[in-house]
């Protein structure tokens, strides 16, 4: 654990004291050689828990986010070097900083047995998130997103940090590994826990956070608040949910929500203008399925969110790269006024149709599996869940083609000069596609069961 966490922890001085010349070669060399010893985590088969000492210790439910977030991390910074293109040196060198140092809090918040250690790692993302949306945003709206962004999440962790002291008080013990579950429910206390995962989920109606840091975000604070610090939420429920007790009262008001998210944050993505606030809702919609399979805790509900968490990071983080390239050609976020992209780009469209029909959940890729594995679950608990969770699959297919059609089809704005693609920029796509195949191809690596 320690071999792949202190090379992360040496990313910060690096990005503060490369030469200017070898600072992105240099900081992408190392990220992606950390990147590969990290697929060794996922290394069949997977026990019980390896890679372990008293405080650090990778299982199978951190082992695919773990990996998930170092893969991403060499396509964040390669994504980026056009946004840094127009900044000094010092603001090069502040956000490379702040990308390696909320990687190395991420590794330590999903790798954590003490479950105090994780929980100010997790409080701990918020700050580098927080500086990279609101210096690096496109608008002054950005300051809004960040002061969300913080409340939200400040707000709704008080309760849990309560909630842990209080368990530590009661146990005289928070690791994981020893953590006794009870069997007296506790209403208070299973709430406390909860809404701080809940929030950054982020489940429908706590969720006005997530849209605005996404709109104003650069590229790479898009591409790790989707594909990973919405997983934590998900994670920290699938951790902590197993030691408290649930009763049906408890979970029925949160899975009724999730679900009824769903369609209202498909129906949103319909009737949305903006093309990075519908990629964002999309998010909220795919996660209100990891809300409700993860409330009822059986083994195949958390492999189906586990798969479907590792697919919508994967999906979601595409998605963002693309909206990015567009916005740095036509510097509007508008659908209407990228139509007509097809005729200049037509590899790029490849692309878009790739990572619209993975986010719509065409066979065989692993978001399908996923869906499947959750609303299969769903449907044993409760057969009427199905209306829902097919209402909104059919919603998501039609709001995927619709935000497809309006960008790539139709005529050309006249006053638009659009620069064909970089091999950088199809590098970073074809980093995205990678895992995708490999991960059809065989899925075990991610599973639970």
């Amino acid at each position: 654990m320690l071999k792949i966490l202190i090379p992360t922890i040496m990313l910060i001085p690096s990005a503060t004291l490369i030469k200017k010349n070898m600072l992105h070669l240099s900081l992408l060399i190392y990220s992606t050689i950390l990147a590969t010893l990290s697929l060794q985590w996922l290394k069949p088969p997977l026990t019980l828990i390896k890679h372990s000492n008293p405080y650090l210790s990778i299982d199978q439910i951190s082992a695919p986010l773990l990996t998930l977030s170092y893969w991403l991390l060499p396509i964040a910074i390669l994504a980026s070097q056009n946004h840094l293109k127009h900044t000094t040196q010092m603001q090069t060198r502040m956000f490379l900083t702040c990308l390696a140092s909320l990687q190395t809090l991420l590794t330590m918040a999903l790798s954590s047995t003490n479950l105090i250690l994780f929980f100010i790692m997790f409080e701990a993302t918020l700050i580098p998130t927080m500086i990279i949306i609101t210096r690096w945003g496109s608008q002054k709206e950005r300051l809004t997103a960040g002061m969300y962004f913080m409340f939200y999440t400040l707000i709704s962790s008080m309760p849990l940090l309560i909630a842990l002291l209080m368990m530590n008080y009661q146990m005289n013990n928070l690791n994981i590994i020893l953590m006794p579950t009870t069997n007296k429910p506790n209403t208070i206390m299973w709430l406390a826990c909860t809404m701080a995962f809940m929030v950054k989920m982020p489940l429908y109606g706590l969720h006005l956070w997530l849209p605005k840091a996404h709109v104003e975000a650069p590229i790479a604070g898009s591409m790790i608040l989707a594909a990973i610090l919405l997983k934590l939420g998900g994670y920290g429920m699938m951790r902590i949910s197993p030691m408290l007790c649930l009763t049906k009262t408890l979970y029925y008001p949160f899975i009724i929500m999730a679900l009824w998210g769903m369609i209202m944050t498909s129906l949103i993505c319909l009737r949305q203008p903006d093309l990075k606030s519908l990629i964002a809702y999309s998010s909220v919609s795919h996660m209100g399925l990891v809300v409700a399979a993860t409330m009822i805790q059986t083994p195949s509900s958390l492999t189906g969110a586990m798969i479907l968490m590792v697919a919508h990071g994967i999906t979601s983080s595409m998605l963002f790269c693309l909206a990015n390239m567009m916005y740095e050609r036509t510097h509007t976020r508008t659908l209407t006024m990228m139509q007509g992209i097809q005729t200049t780009l037509p590899l790029m469209t490849a692309f878009w149709l790739t990572a619209n029909l993975t986010n719509m959940a065409i066979p065989p890729t692993i978001n399908l599996m996923g869906e499947i594995m959750i609303t299969s679950t769903m449907f044993n608990w409760s057969p009427p869940t199905l209306i829902l969770t097919g209402s909104a699959a059919t919603i998501t297919a039609i709001y995927s083609m619709y935000m497809f059609s309006a960008i790539q089809q139709g005529k050309t704005q006249k006053d638009m000069m659009i620069y064909p693609p970089q091999t950088r920029e199809y590098l970073v796509l074809i980093l995205h596609v990678m895992p995708m195949i490999l991960l059809m191809i065989n899925p075990q690596t991610i599973t639970l069961t």
